[in-house]
């Protein structure tokens, strides 16, 4: 009997030569397993032609909610925005998937599992430390970094390939963008993306939403609901965390929120560019930020901050299934308890601008804030506290002050 490999499996032109390819150099038995996280009409014509190329089975496994649940809502609660603008999208979604590619694998009873992910890229860390993690058994093959016997080295190559092994799909040799799209958010590298002088073709880029220049001259209103951190309503309409994403982008697509042009510093050492539109994360990011200002003290704030840079990291590394990555979780999952209310805003050409929040948890006193004097607040208490406070700077500029006159004489 033929060992099984389950290859992580897009539909795309690399993925549809890497059946054949598998089958020829190793003699596998390939199974093709799509994971759905809301890539949306890429999933169409996968079956026919995942088995016109030669796979035994297709899996098209749908994911959507799990990964807004389990991986979206981590990430937003911790606020973890990797290198102050990149929301995460193909980071958080690369261990969903290595996790139900492994449990394919034990299901069918597989000795490997394949992926298409590049040599110079994140990705292969991810998938790769998200088998390890759950599967330290299973081989991994990456067939990109197997120079020797693939020797594939563009898209003309891959195309020619599959027409010699009887795969003849729609697939052109034609410069594109490099993408990758998930419910969160779409990528966008390669082109004139490649030069960093160069400015985006936005026209020609952008699928989500358009640019601001291009939004609606009317602001439009939205409000929100948060439970303990987990966004709830829309407008009123309650909704699982899935639709309301659905739903933010939507709305951020039409008003031109959420793209990010950034050069990044990748895992493997090398800088890139690319442009990313997140329009529903980054108002769902906004909106729980705009809550937090009300309910958190300042102390927590200020560590929050810190996990919320470290859980970038772990999550843009791969490092999901590590203790690590559970114990920033598990702290920030204990300050979001009281993270509850209601978040208004409007969306104008590009800005997410705020119209008011209200928390039944809210630690904003307006009696301490305003100029007039309250019970909880004497002036003259400042004196005794700024005393204090700035006795190590005064201490500081007297023995500076000191030993100056001493170097005079």
């Amino acid at each position: 009997m033929k060992e099984k490999v389950i290859l992580a499996y897009s539909g795309g032109l690399d993925t549809t030569a890497i059946i054949p390819w598998l089958k020829e150099h190793f003699d596998y038995e390939v199974i093709c397993c799509c994971i759905d996280c809301g890539q949306g009409n890429e999933l169409d014509g996968l079956e026919e032609r995942a088995k016109l190329s030669g796979a035994s089975k297709l899996y098209i496994e749908d994911l959507v909610d799990d990964f807004c649940d389990n991986y979206i809502v981590p990430c937003v609660q911790a606020g973890a925005v990797y290198e102050h603008k990149y929301l995460l999208g193909t980071s958080m979604a690369r261990p969903a998937i290595a996790k139900r590619l492994v449990e394919i694998a034990r299901k069918e009873g597989a000795s490997a599992i394949c992926h298409g992910a590049t040599g110079k890229g994140n990705d292969q860390i991810r998938f790769e430390l998200g088998i390890k993690a759950l599967a330290p058994d299973l081989k991994i093959i990456a067939p990109w970094r197997m120079t020797d016997v693939w020797t594939m080295k563009s898209r003309e190559d891959e195309i020619e390939y599959c027409r010699q092994h009887g795969i003849n799909l729609p697939f052109s040799s034609d410069n594109s963008y490099s993408r990758d799209r998930n419910l969160w958010h779409i990528s966008h590298e390669g082109l004139e993306l490649e030069d960093p002088a160069n400015e985006p073709n936005y026209d020609h880029l952008l699928v989500l939403g358009v640019t601001p220049e291009k939004a609606p001259d009317e602001p439009e209103y939205v409000t929100m609901t948060f439970e303990a951190g987990v966004p709830t309503s829309i407008n009123g309409e309650k909704m699982k965390v899935s639709d309301i994403i659905k739903k933010l982008n939507a709305l951020g697509g039409k008003h031109g929120i959420g793209i990010v042009d950034i050069v990044e510093n990748r895992v493997v050492g090398m800088k890139s560019r690319g442009v990313y539109e997140t329009p529903g994360g980054t108002i769902l990011m906004e909106a729980h930020d705009q809550l937090e200002e009300l309910v958190l003290d300042r102390a927590t704030m200020e560590v929050k901050k810190d996990m919320g840079n470290k859980m970038a990291q772990i999550v843009y590394e791969g490092k999901w299934f590590t203790p690590l990555r559970e114990a920033v979780q598990a702290f920030v999952e204990s300050t979001q308890k009281y993270v509850t209310g209601e978040v208004k805003f409007k969306l104008y050409k590009g800005n997410i601008i705020k119209a008011g929040t209200t928390s039944p948890y809210s630690l904003y006193s307006e009696s301490l804030a305003s100029f007039t004097t309250g019970d909880l607040y004497n002036h003259h208490d400042a004196d005794g506290f700024i005393t204090l406070f700035g006795l190590p700077l005064k201490v500081r500029a007297m023995k500076m002050a000191e030993i100056e006159k001493a170097k005079e004489k």
